[in-house]
């Protein structure tokens, strides 16, 4: 299976807030780079983080996928809900590393939308 197909299937899970399903396609290790942010190392810093972060599951739209062997890249926009209340708007750029079919580095490009 390609690797940018795995990466849709998994982030299907995201939208749907099923975390746990998204983070059994995370190698035990998984990094992720949030750029200019954070750096989460491990399966258990993403999943505090989605806690932390994802009060509702996250709205994505997918503009680009580019697969390249072992790294897939996505372009698009987020919506995500403030603890507020309010909705705030992203757009983002994730390359997407993959070892033997898991998920094992995010570097994440995340620039917020001003009204």
């Amino acid at each position: 299976m390609k690797n940018a197909t795995i990466l849709h299937q998994a982030n299907e899970f995201v939208k749907k807030g099923n975390y746990e399903s998204f983070l059994a396609y995370c190698t035990e290790d998984t990094k992720w780079v949030f750029v200019g942010e954070r750096i989460l190392e491990g399966r258990d810093k993403v999943r505090a983080y989605m806690k932390e972060f994802y009060l509702e599951p996250p709205v994505f739209t997918v503009e680009k996928t580019i697969e390249d062997g072992s790294y897939v890249t996505v372009t698009g926009v987020i919506t995500l809900k403030a603890i507020n209340g309010t909705y705030n708007h992203y757009d983002y750029c994730d390359i997407w590393r993959f070892e033997n079919g898991k998920i094992a580095e995010l570097k994440a490009f995340v620039i917020e939308k001003k009204p």
